[in-house]
């Protein structure tokens, strides 16, 4: 039997919802189905995370910026986000706004921290993709506006997106750079210019790729 996980989206642009779904319904995992609700505004949010009907929800992308529900007092997705920790604390969240003002985004990371950010403007199909495949999982996606917000912001740690980290982990197992693009989907090229631009983000473009690992361990660059 497939994993059914059950997917909140909550946005007030019709046809942004309909490109969330077209993309988890062409989710490549096959052992993984999805069941998704929608709501278009904070009160339709609140009314389906608040439904009496005992659904509970695995996964919820949430935008910032929806009409308000005056009522209860929410005011953002933020909000609905919050309300989502407390009832449904298991809920892996993600987060999307058009903000990339640094104040917005920081102010999401520490009121919120969720386990997704993305700037609207970062989003492609594949980053969608790689979104819910990075969030099932349990782990940290934030979309490159974010990591370069926080390599900016957080100099006692550098911040690389998930497939950094995957290139990093295979060349701390041994596996050759050349070699890489056989267990990630980019190519070899691609991995190359990652690993040189990792170099240049900790100001080391002359390490060998050991030595980038190494002092990725030391970074807290999310090495396993």
């Amino acid at each position: 039997m497939p994993l059914n996980i059950k997917v909140l989206i909550v946005d007030d642009h019709p046809f942004i919802i309909q490109g969330y779904e077209n993309v988890i319904k062409r989710f490549p995992n096959k052992k993984i189905e999805f069941t998704i609700t929608q709501a278009t505004d904070c009160k339709t949010g609140y009314e389906t995370i608040m439904n009496d009907n005992g659904t509970t929800f695995d996964l919820a992308f949430l935008d910032v910026s929806m009409p308000v529900y005056e009522e209860k007092n929410i005011q953002t997705g933020e909000d609905l986000a919050k309300l989502l920790n407390q009832e449904m604390p298991d809920c892996k969240i993600v987060l999307l706004t058009m903000h990339s003002e640094s104040l917005k985004v920081q102010k999401i990371i520490d009121e919120i921290n969720p386990l997704g950010l993305v700037i609207k403007n970062d989003l492609t199909y594949d980053n969608m993709l790689l979104a819910i495949d990075t969030v099932i999982k349990g782990e940290k996606f934030y979309s490159d506006s974010v990591i370069k917000f926080l390599n900016t912001q957080q100099k006692e740690k550098i911040y690389v997106d998930v497939i950094d980290r995957q290139i990093l982990h295979f060349l701390n197992k041994g596996i050759p750079a050349g070699d890489v693009a056989l267990y990630i989907p980019i190519s070899s090229s691609s991995v190359k210019t990652r690993i040189e631009n990792m170099k240049e983000l900790i100001g080391k473009s002359y390490y060998t790729d050991q030595e980038l690992v190494n002092e990725a361990k030391e970074n807290g660059m999310m090495v396993k």
